[in-house]
């Protein structure tokens, strides 16, 4: 190792001992004959001691050190003088009298300081991103986002839940919203899509027997952005056979007592609020209804309608996704008034905004085909895009539902934050672009011929020169 100690561990116990730190200069102090220097990394900050002695080398080298530079610091621990201890930093009585300096890299003039309050615009801090991210505010956003999908983990690890990588590149399959598509090279004028969600395949997992499955997923979607929407975003994605909503709710209602009690010291009020949509509605005219003050206000809301009349298109279509199951009670109305049947589908809101979908999913293959064909998918269509489910449905299929939570929207209410993207690494900007790599992008011709794929012009001649490139 480059360093025996992170910036923000030396204490007392340290003093009169060798030290070699790394880190980014954070602020220079310049007295005349002494120089102070604030070295941080993730961990912390130390203090750092310079003078013409022992080395009037290393002293010069310090006199020409700029804010993020990159250095390698090797000294003595000290006290820290009367007066000048810092009890709010856990390095605050000591300090490094520094006898070796090494430069690694040196930063050019920076856009923004890395300060905790700056005023630097959105656009040039996710430009900057790699600067932004070593601010405290949002370093610290990110251990937290670690800390509570740890105590997810943990808390699924502790149920006999199993955590089951499922697919990237799979088949696009009606899923609400539009799909990316990927073209395959080795199967010319063919597309994978990237997945809205793991439904199918975590379907699949239950009629393979796995009983119990999660998952904490990147998923897409290619739609329009709001502030709480990204084209690519992280869930926590739970599956379970053999239960039912009472199953899921308690569940739930256990993993968000244990994870914020141990993750943000809170004690959560079980069970949470239930209500129908129905009184939502005709309550609150919402189904996202915020039910008043207080730390968090969690909600259950259920018995949601299972099918949407489209005006546009003139037939129904499943307000969730076609492998909800209908209510028990309301099978008799599936063939002739389906606006009356009840799905038996679930959201969590918090504070008023949805945080969680879920669903107890259909188990039988009548069934099943039942709904597709009410929703207007024929007998080939529901063969070419779902072959795989529906065979495996013929080969026994346990009762079994899920829930998935959107973590991005949760972790910014957790923190207080308007925006989604202040609690993702790398976001896309309201456009669908990444500020820092500048994707989407165009690519190259070579790719495309060997994808046959040929660019409609486009309206200006730039973005067809672009297009065109070689």
């Amino acid at each position: 190792m480059l360093r025996t100690h992170t910036c923000g561990e030396l204490t007392e116990k340290n003093v009169k001992g060798e030290s070699t730190l790394c880190g980014w200069v954070g602020s220079r102090r310049d007295h005349g004959k002494i120089i102070f220097i604030d070295i941080r990394d993730r961990y912390g900050l130390t203090q750092l001691v310079l003078t013409p002695k022992p080395s009037p080398e290393v002293y010069a080298k310090a006199k020409q050190l700029k804010n993020e530079d990159v250095i390698k610091v090797k000294g003595e621990v000290n006290y820290r003088p009367k007066g000048t201890v810092n009890p709010k930093i856990t390095t605050g009585y000591v300090e490094l009298f520094v006898q070796d300096l090494e430069i690694f890299s040196a930063s050019k003039e920076l856009p923004f300081p890395v300060e905790d309050e700056i005023e630097a615009s959105e656009e040039i801090r996710l430009l900057h991103r790699y600067l932004d991210l070593r601010r405290n505010p949002m370093l610290n956003k990110f251990i937290l986002r670690n800390k509570l999908n740890y105590k997810f983990r943990e808390f699924m690890d502790k149920n006999g839940f199993l955590e089951v990588e499922t697919p990237f590149l799979t088949k696009s399959t009606p899923e609400g919203a539009r799909d990316f598509l990927v073209p395959s090279r080795l199967n010319l004028n063919k597309f994978y899509a990237l997945p809205q969600s793991p439904q199918l395949f975590k379907q699949i997992l239950m009629i393979a027997g796995f009983d119990k499955y999660y998952q904490i997923v990147r998923c897409f979607r290619d739609e329009d952005l709001r502030k709480d929407r990204q084209p690519e975003f992280t869930q926590l994605d739970i599956e379970a056979s053999f239960i039912e909503e009472k199953d899921i709710f308690r569940m739930t209602e256990e993993m968000f007592k244990f994870v914020f009690r141990e993750a943000l010291s809170l004690d959560l009020k079980t069970p949470f609020p239930r209500i129908t949509y129905k009184e939502a509605m005709e309550k609150y005219s919402s189904d996202k209804p915020d039910l008043g003050e207080g730390d968090f206000r969690f909600l259950w809301v259920y018995d949601f309608p299972l099918f949407g009349y489209n005006d546009e298109e003139k037939k129904w279509q499943p307000n969730h996704h076609p492998f909800t199951s209908p209510n028990r009670e309301d099978l008799e109305f599936l063939g002739k008034d389906p606006a009356k049947v009840r799905a038996r589908a679930y959201d969590l809101v918090l504070n008023g905004v949805e945080i969680a979908s879920g669903s107890i999913r259909i188990n039988s293959l009548d069934l099943q085909k039942k709904i597709f064909s009410l929703i207007g998918i024929s007998e080939k269509e529901a063969e070419d895009k779902f072959s795989f489910l529906l065979r495996a449905f013929e080969y026994g299929v346990p009762p079994h539902g899920g829930i998935a939570f959107g973590l991005d929207r949760l972790y910014a209410i957790i923190s207080g934050l308007e925006s989604i993207r202040e609690i993702i690494a790398f976001p896309k900007t309201q456009k669908g672009v990444c500020s820092l790599t500048g994707a989407p992008s165009y690519v190259e011709k070579q790719q495309l011929n060997e994808l046959s794929i040929n660019l409609i012009e486009k309206d200006t001649e730039e973005e067809s020169q672009g297009a065109r490139r070689e």
